[in-house]
């Protein structure tokens, strides 16, 4: 019995086609099996960074079930926390870690954004270099140590010559009215933004690197001053970076638990004053966790821990909104 040639041909070609579809899913390329490891191991590392980020939210949840249980959506808004009573809420947490946040933007972003530009557009080459590695030598510095360093030295200064300043000529203000005790909300705020400036200024100072060099003579050659050059060009056009940088700052600055455990005094109370003592929610973990005896109050801080990640998530998906609609620029086209 012969064979058809023609149905032979088809399978012959049926198979190569199948065999082509596989070596391009497996490797981009036919015959190049290494390409095809390679994206199987990479894409095994980005599925394994997924699956981390759910086990910890499935983790975070399941440790909550008690709280969430016990106190609802009430836990977010609760001012009280007595390990006591076993009532506990989250708003004093929410807020110091928020508003300390806020404080440390406020300080850090102008000065971070002043370094970035003159090391990029102004300082000598010469110099250049060597302030740039003290600059991010900061980073580097253990967050126990700013601590330290904010009770024997800055919290002091504070006590003693600017709170009272502030409070004699400002207390009519709600922000500088009550006690100058030193440790704060204001020492904690200073703290964070010592931490998170030489992360926002090395990162806007290599956005501005990466201006191309002509849009800078262009505005130099129609007759822009230096000064002009940099605001209506350089800092527009590297304005997406640099609201990435200030957005990275606030995540760590959320995040920071010792150094601002050690100086913001740590009472869970909702506050006006900065000078007076707060509390935020790493620093409320790191205080009580090792020491909560009852299923509700390690519930409840494992629910702090939830709180702190879904703001840190939410952030993050807002600073890549931000950015894209800065990138985009006014007229909807990108800058």
């Amino acid at each position: 019995m012969s064979s058809n040639p023609d149905t032979g041909g088809r399978y012959a070609e049926r198979l190569a086609a199948r065999r082509s579809r596989v070596l391009r899913w497996l490797g981009r390329h036919e015959g190049n099996a290494g390409d095809g490891v390679f994206r199987w191991f990479t894409a095994a590392f980005s599925l394994g960074m997924i699956v981390l980020l759910l086990a910890m939210i499935v983790e975070l949840t399941r440790a909550s079930g008690p709280s969430l249980s016990h106190f609802g959506l009430g836990f977010l808004v609760g001012t009280d926390w007595d390990p006591v009573r076993e009532n506990y809420g989250a708003l004093p947490f929410i807020y110091g870690t928020i508003v300390s946040s806020i404080i440390a933007l406020v300080i850090a972003v102008p000065i971070a954004l002043g370094v970035a530009i003159f090391l990029s557009e102004l300082c000598p080459a010469a110099l250049a270099r060597p302030l740039g590695f003290l600059v991010e030598l900061i980073a580097a510095i253990p967050s126990v140590v700013l601590g330290l360093w904010g009770i024997f030295v800055l919290a002091p200064v504070l006590r003693t010559w600017i709170q009272p300043f502030l409070h004699d000529n400002f207390g009519w203000l709600p922000l500088f009215d009550g006690t100058p005790h030193g440790v704060g909300m204001m020492c904690g705020g200073i703290i964070l933004a010592i931490m998170i400036l030489p992360t926002v200024a090395s990162v806007s100072r290599d956005v501005l690197r990466a201006v191309p060099q002509a849009q800078r003579e262009g505005a130099l050659a129609l007759g822009a001053t230096r000064w002009e050059t940099v605001r209506r060009v350089v800092l527009p056009f590297a304005r997406s970076g640099i609201v990435g940088a200030i957005i990275l700052g606030l995540g760590r600055a959320l995040g920071e638990t010792m150094a601002i455990t050690m100086v913001i005094g740590n009472r869970a109370e909702i506050s006006a004053s900065l000078l007076d003592p707060s509390y935020t929610m790493a620093s409320v973990i790191a205080n009580e966790f090792t020491e909560a005896s009852t299923a509700l109050h390690l519930s409840s801080l494992a629910e702090i821990g939830l709180v702190l990640f879904g703001v840190t998530l939410l952030l993050n998906v807002f600073a890549r909104l931000l950015v894209w609609r800065v990138a985009r620029g006014p007229s909807g086209g990108r800058t």
